[in-house]
């Protein structure tokens, strides 16, 4: 039985390069994240939530797999009494059949084996559709951000236009003025900007680290699947 957890070691070195990156990066991410202090947080929140829920999808799959090893060394049925002491979760349909005390080893019939896989594979399934719903949610988070700083940043460019007094004695008389006034108009354009750029930055980072994070969950279930199903075949007429 393949260990579930040689998939978190995969998670954790790309996590590892990824805080490398930052220590590299800090002062520039320092920046941008300043551009938007509440959204940003929610972001990266949001991917901390993400990351941890990713590793408690890979130990519980570590969980079910020792669970599956000790049943496979035994090479037989369990009787009732011994698995009611050890409660799978993802395998509660595997281990409501190993729990029919029996005096010899049954087969499982081809129905019975569909519907025990079925019920495997869709809490597996069930049990991936946060981290998903993770990733999107970390997407449109880059993208609310973008489309708040481009609002932000339309209107203060209005605004801006509309103090601008275009009066030619005025630009020829109070020209430095009048420039001052513009400088000082465009910072909140740039500020809304930033925003839109900054949160993009974090939502799609984000969101991309997840979904490795995401994959490797994905093939360590689908490998534990996988294994579960031949070995399941084996007893099946």
């Amino acid at each position: 039985m393949t260990d579930p957890n040689k998939y978190a070691l995969r998670m954790l070195f790309l996590l590892a390069i990824v805080a490398l990156l930052i220590a590299l990066l800090f002062e520039p991410l320092k920046n941008a994240f300043e551009g938007n202090v509440v959204l940003n947080s929610v972001i990266i929140s949001t991917f901390v939530l993400g990351t941890i829920f990713s590793f408690r999808q890979t130990a519980r799959l570590s969980k079910e797999a020792k669970w599956l090893k000790f049943v496979k060394r035994k090479d037989s049925l369990m009787p009732a009494n011994v698995v009611l002491k050890i409660k799978p979760t993802l395998l509660a349909p595997v281990a409501a059949v190993l729990s029919d005390d029996r005096n010899e080893n049954p087969s499982l019939s081809a129905n019975s084996l569909g519907t025990i896989l079925e019920g495997v594979s869709s809490r597996l399934d069930e049990s991936r559709e946060i981290l998903r719903y993770m990733i999107g949610l970390l997407v449109f988070l880059g993208l609310l951000g973008t489309f708040w700083g481009l609002l932000q940043t339309i209107s203060s460019v209005s605004g801006v236009i509309n103090t601008i007094d275009f009066n030619i004695g005025n630009i020829a008389n109070e020209g430095n003025t009048l420039f001052m006034e513009i400088q000082k108009g465009l910072s909140a354009p740039l500020d809304g900007m930033s925003t839109a750029f900054s949160s993009s930055l974090f939502g799609l980072a984000g969101s991309l680290i997840l979904g490795f994070l995401d994959l490797q969950v994905g093939q360590a279930s689908n490998r534990f699947f996988n294994e579960l199903e031949d070995w399941l075949s084996q007893m099946a007429i």
